[in-house]
């Protein structure tokens, strides 16, 4: 068998292992699950999620996942919890404590002190008959076959179905608290991910280029208008100021290429009638998927029945919505 043949053999191998032990998880979803749903939504705490090794790494992932989604958390190291770093719980606080086996030394000694502390112990284990599911309130069952890995050692099964637990987990609570998207923007506000979740059509419009022309402007004008506002388009109006059309510069280059008589030529005679528009109080990701779905580069964006501007894709470019 040649080397790429053997790659995605064995690609394809550890994908299909690991999707069908996510889908295994669905009957483990049970009334320990339910619980400890219920348990951190009536809590006036945070939830305090720990692990050694890879399972510390799978708890930070949790933890982002629940504080960007309305739940309050925090990571704690179990190797450093026995020194000093206990202290961060309080009262009211939840642990999700996450192993694979249940029964590492670390966690041994960890689970006695949260258990002396009155601390409500919720176990994320693929072992439901080791000492940390035994002691725990509520047990998250993420048993697995095996690992992917060929000798069935290095974790790699067993840190994704517990990553998927801990979604399953984040997304019952975003639901049970009604979590919207305008909640998900207020934690994200950076990055593209939070433009498109706040960023308005009005926020790119120039407050103070709105080229504009007359059905009746010669060829002159149009083209004055649409280098002088330097937008690439400029809105075609009749007397009442009313939107009857638009003129791209593809649009001009379009007319001198079929021969016309340029001097006859009216801002009516080359507009494109009935243009696409937006209201500038829809979002700016909506004026993307707007100009995707016809294959244009730029929207008039409209406030009522008033001309408020033109929105281009490079404006949604520049800020990295694209």
């Amino acid at each position: 068998m040649n080397l790429a043949k053997n790659i995605r053999k064995t690609a394809t191998r550890v994908l299909q292992n690991e999707a069908n032990a996510i889908l295994n998880l669905i009957e483990f979803i049970d009334g320990d699950f339910e619980s400890c749903v219920d348990r951190i939504l009536n809590s006036s705490g945070r939830v305090v999620v720990t692990g050694v090794g890879k399972s510390a790494i799978v708890a930070n992932k949790i933890v982002a996942t629940l504080n960007s989604t309305g739940t309050p958390a925090l990571f704690m190291h179990a190797a450093d919890a026995i020194h000093g770093d206990l202290g961060m719980i309080q009262d009211e606080d939840i642990v999700i404590c996450i192993s694979k086996s249940g029964n590492t030394p670390e966690i041994k000694v960890l689970v006695p002190l949260l258990k002396k502390s009155g601390s409500v112990l919720v176990a994320l284990v693929s072992n439901t008959q080791s000492y940390l599911a035994e002691q725990a309130d509520f047990v998250l069952n993420a048993t697995i076959g095996e690992e992917a890995c060929p000798h069935n050692l290095a974790p790699t099964t067993s840190t994704t179905v517990h990553m998927a637990i801990g979604d399953a987990l984040a997304v019952c609570l975003l639901e049970a608290r009604g979590f919207t998207s305008d909640d998900f923007a207020k934690y994200h506000p950076g990055g593209s991910l939070g433009k498109q979740l706040y960023l308005k059509v009005s926020d790119l419009l120039s407050k103070d280029q709105l080229p504009m022309v007359r059905e009746d402007s010669d060829l002159a004008a149009v083209i004055v208008e649409i280098s002088g506002k330097r937008l690439g388009a400029t809105a075609v109006v009749n007397e009442k100021g009313e939107l009857k059309g638009i003129i791209t510069d593809g649009d001009l280059r379009r007319m001198l290429e079929k021969s016309l008589d340029i001097h006859q030529l009216k801002a009516a005679d080359i507009m494109t009638v009935q243009p696409k528009i937006i209201s500038k109080d829809e979002f700016a990701i909506r004026a993307l998927n707007l100009m995707k779905h016809h294959n244009i580069t730029q929207l008039v964006a409209m406030d009522g029945e008033k001309i408020a501007g033109f929105v281009h894709i490079h404006d949604l470019m520049k800020e990295g919505i694209v």
